[in-house]
């Protein structure tokens, strides 16, 4: 793989409750909240989860549509989805998520076998929705 410095900081996801989502996250998927308290005061205009490290998921809701204007035609942003995004774990953190998902009651799909990203062939992935809406799948790739 080339050494590359370019990375993923964060992906921006339109929701209607980010508190609700944020929790989402924490139970179903084991994201760390950031930012919650900050948000429910007031203090901040969206909350976070963190992903690893270097990303996050930055949970916007709707009701900012109309303050979007770093490009015209930003606001029309809000509820066109993206087609999904995917979260690559280790094997055993990828069974874990999806028995919490399954837990849940939150609809998965069957597995797919050798499927092509960004690190080659993944050996398992599943995908599942976000209370908003917003598809993930979920892979492994030892």
């Amino acid at each position: 793989m080339t050494d590359n410095t370019t990375r993923l900081d964060h992906v921006v996801l339109w929701v209607r409750e980010p508190i609700a989502a944020a929790d989402f996250y924490e139970k179903a998927v084991g994201l760390a909240p950031l930012r919650i308290t900050e948000y429910a005061a007031g203090q901040v205009s969206f909350p976070s989860v963190r992903l690893n490290d270097e990303t996050i998921l930055d949970l916007m809701p709707l009701t900012m549509a109309e303050r979007m204007k770093m490009v015209p035609g930003a606001a029309d942003s809000a509820g066109h989805p993206v087609n999904h995004i995917c979260l690559a774990l280790p094997g055993d953190r990828f069974d874990e998520l999806r028995t919490r998902l399954e837990e849940r009651a939150v609809p998965v799909s069957d597995f797919s076998y050798d499927s092509f990203g960004a690190r080659g062939m993944a050996r398992r992935s599943f995908y599942f929705r976000d209370p908003d809406g917003n598809v993930f799948e979920a892979r492994h790739y030892e």
